[in-house]
């Protein structure tokens, strides 16, 4: 039987359970996670904000090609990396650092990437955590076949797939949910919503109520939350996940969020927004915001805060030395990650720069 239209269409406003002031809202619906879980969201927030401050350091300082900073979008990301399970998957775009460091990777592993000297550099089976995708959307579809080949073998998978709101424009958007809805795999899509698709604001991207009530043509339920409410964040995400996981289908999440700083640091922001729209912005970053809640309940002491800081500090020197440390180039890797099985043509050619190399070594 389809499903009752009144169960797919998102609330009118955004689930907001902390407010900018660092004060609780009651919501009907979702409560606010344990002090222990939002505890463990803040000290994730603030490593990740010294993760992407370091990156944007690094850019400048010539290690790094580029950098799509998540500055201020980062309980998002917290949020998504921190309802899955260690068994289920994650699908990142290029500006999902903080979500892989908070999944518990090496921030010189993944920022490899954007230094140039690998495509992916980590192992995505062993994290599970899929390679992270430049170009928009293509790993939705991706996602929903892990999800929907976890619901045929009886696994308990969840995918968490993300993407951005430029991402919702895409043919690969349509795809995932269309064929994620028909076979019920068991996929979260959550779009951060950070109001530009690099430089094209978000009313010339789409003319629906909101990118949460894309889901409602596919038969996928839509749900908006406070993309700068890691409280919020947890509550509905981990609703989202149990959902998936007990046979519900797919989900779409929207988070309504901001990207403060450039798209990356070839773009020019200024051209295209102005200092009001990002200073009101400011006043609702996610890491003041829970720092406040927390510290007006005497949960986050300045000790805990102190030895989060210390933390964070010695990951940002661990990226300054792993990153600033030169690439030693192996030919044989060029052909090693190809294909599976080496293709005749790949074999030759192989032979042919090892024959070269031992002539010029005199090996």
């Amino acid at each position: 039987m389809p499903p009752d239209l009144g169960s797919l269409v998102p609330a009118d406003a955004p689930v907001m359970l902390i407010d900018p002031r660092g004060e609780a809202v009651p919501h009907d619906t979702y409560a606010l996670p344990s002090g222990e879980a939002l505890l463990a969201a803040y000290g994730a927030l603030t490593l990740s904000r010294r993760v992407n401050d370091q990156a944007s350091a690094l850019v400048r300082q010539g290690r790094l090609a580029v950098y799509p900073s998540s500055h201020g979008q980062e309980a998002c990301q917290v949020a998504a990396a921190q309802v899955l399970t260690a068994d289920d998957w994650l699908f990142p775009t290029y500006r999902d650092t903080a979500a892989l460091v908070t999944r518990g990777l090496d921030p010189v592993e993944v920022l490899v990437l954007l230094k140039g000297d690998w495509h992916c550099g980590y192992d995505p089976y062993a994290h599970k955590v899929a390679p992270q995708a430049t170009p928009l959307a293509t790993q939705l579809p991706h996602a929903v076949g892990v999800a929907h080949a976890a619901r045929l073998k009886g696994e308990p998978t969840v995918v968490m797939a993300l993407c951005g709101d430029g991402a919702t424009s895409e043919g690969d958007f349509h795809e995932a949910l269309n064929f994620a809805a028909v076979f019920r795999a068991p996929v979260v899509f959550f779009v951060q919503n950070n109001q530009y698709a690099i430089s094209v604001p978000l009313a010339r991207q789409s003319a629906a109520p909101s990118l949460a009530h894309k889901g409602v043509g596919y038969g996928v339920p839509g749900i908006r939350v406070d993309g700068n409410d890691a409280a919020a964040l947890l509550a509905v995400l981990g609703a989202a996940v149990a959902r998936a996981r007990d046979g519900g289908g797919p989900q779409l999440v929207e988070a309504h969020t901001y990207r403060i700083q450039a798209h990356t640091n070839a773009d020019d922001a200024s051209r295209y927004r102005d200092d009001d729209e990002v200073g009101a912005w400011l006043e609702r970053d996610p890491v003041t915001r829970l720092e406040a809640y927390l510290t007006g309940r005497g949960l986050l002491t300045p000790e805990r805060a102190a030895a989060g800081a210390r933390r964070a500090d010695e990951v940002a020197a661990a990226m300054r030395a792993g990153l600033s440390r030169d690439a030693e180039p192996d030919p044989d890797q060029l052909f090693a990650h190809v294909y599976a099985t080496p293709t005749p043509q790949l074999v030759a050619q192989a032979a042919l720069i090892a024959d070269e190399l031992g002539r010029e070594t005199g090996d």
